[in-house]
């Protein structure tokens, strides 16, 4: 039995490997046939250009509210006791299809070069309405890249239409065990209210999102002062009826269809002065002492300014597992900023190899145009490469729409995400593609 079994793997193996390769292949085709027009690349980013310390704590400052203790506790104590992320996997059903099974829009939607290893598609019916956010993993939370004996992705996602529950935003967990049948189930994002009584959604977009020991922090967007909201993995609690409602409802808990709720913890806000920055991609890089959460903004090709590119330390003290280092007045300055000429920046990663001397930052940017394929850039202190591809050496060779980068120190791997699609590709794949 385990001999079939291990047959029917290589089998599958196999078909997913030839379906990405196919659609490289046929992606890459697709790209020499890019007009003129459209495969007018951007102008390069050029070298990072630090930023003074007068703009970094006055522009790129957060202040921490956290929620009440009380409020948690009182939470927990009218919706039952909260669950651990391994219960939340036991309950994972709904499966995501490998890439053999994705439709050919969907692969389309996959990077040229470097080009995808492993690639799932997200069933149209269970995303309609909501928009792919970001995407963080288990090899963020941990340095042996597992939450527990488990391996997690989540993969964020924002209700941004006009229909019911417009606003709001979930992060579904998928149990990635078996890297042939991923499954996932949802919970909503929510901020507690009324002295803990009740929960509202979290009404923003998460474009950013990072998973680092036992916390989530997520971006939000400009209908909120606050900049970042962070998530306990430990206090997810049950929703009890499905409708459309979110928080109390007659006869129970709702979270607009969800099995589950994320109630947070903390606030970040943003500094009252002009210019100030709100981080729309995030990214974890254990490569600093101490670990350090790294930012970026978006900026529209249109505003004319460079693009800001920053990093907050994490703390190392106990009682703040998970969460920025902050000053006892609850100030987070930036460790470390820079300016970039890149705009439109989808996707932000730091990563130091083993001997060299700096951080090497990887950008993924919008495509420049109404049609076309987004960029990828490496930047550091001293210039800025890009990938190529096709017969005419067009530098849009990355995803149409970027997603954020999460990189999986234990496999060598970037995750991200790019409409219906989520999908990783080797770190080491990425620097021969820039080399």
């Amino acid at each position: 039995m385990r001999q079939r079994g291990r047959h029917r793997r290589r089998r599958r193996g196999r078909a997913l490997r030839a379906a990405l390769t196919g659609a490289a292949l046929g992606l890459t085709a697709a790209a020499t046939l890019i007009s003129a027009s459209q495969a007018t690349v951007a102008e390069d980013p050029g070298a990072l250009k630090p930023l003074a310390a007068s703009a970094r704590s006055e522009e790129l400052r957060l202040t921490e509210q956290r929620v009440p203790q009380p409020w948690l506790d009182r939470l927990s104590a009218v919706m039952g006791e909260p669950v651990g992320v391994g219960t939340v996997l036991d309950t994972a059903d709904r499966p995501l299809r490998e890439a053999a099974d994705c439709t050919d829009d969907e692969r389309q939607a996959l990077p040229v070069a470097p080009a995808a290893t492993r690639a799932y598609c997200w069933d149209e019916g269970e995303t309609r309405g909501w928009q792919a956010g970001a995407v963080t993993t288990s090899g963020d939370a941990d340095d042996d890249g597992r939450w527990g004996s488990r391996r997690v992705i989540l993969s964020a996602w924002s209700r941004e239409d006009q229909t019911p529950g417009a606003g709001l935003a979930r992060v579904s967990f998928v149990d990635a065990d078996d890297p042939e049948n991923l499954s996932y189930t949802s919970a909503l994002l929510t901020v507690p209210v009324e002295g803990g009584n009740d929960y509202r959604g979290l009404d923003s977009p998460v474009t950013g999102m990072v998973w680092y020991q036992d916390k989530l922090l997520v971006t939000t967007g400009d209908r909120d002062r606050n900049a970042l909201y962070v998530y306990d993995v430990d206090r997810v609690q049950r929703a009890t009826t499905d409708t459309d409602a979110v928080g109390r409802v007659p006869g129970g808990w709702a979270a607009h269809g969800c099995r589950y709720v994320l109630p947070a913890v903390a606030a970040y806000r943003l500094p009252d002065v002009p210019g100030a920055a709100r981080p729309e991609v995030l990214s974890l890089d254990r490569g600093t002492f101490p670990s350090s959460l790294v930012a970026g903004e978006w900026v529209a090709a249109d505003e004319g300014r460079p693009t800001r590119l920053w990093r907050y330390a994490l703390s190392t003290e106990p009682e703040r597992a998970g969460l920025p280092a902050a000053d006892r007045a609850g100030h987070v300055d930036a460790r470390e900023a820079y300016e970039t000429e890149a705009v439109e920046v989808g996707g932000v990663l730091s990563y130091r190899p083993t001997g060299a001397d700096r951080s090497r930052w990887y950008l993924g940017r919008a495509a420049t145009g109404t049609e076309g394929r987004g960029t990828l850039w490496r930047q550091d202190a001293t210039g800025s490469r890009t990938t190529t591809c096709g017969a005419d050496r067009s530098h849009q060779c990355w995803s149409a729409l970027p997603g954020s980068l999460s990189y999986w120190a234990e496999t060598g791997e970037v995750w991200s995400q790019t409409g219906r699609v989520l999908f990783a590709l080797p770190l080491a794949a990425v620097e021969k593609a820039l080399d």
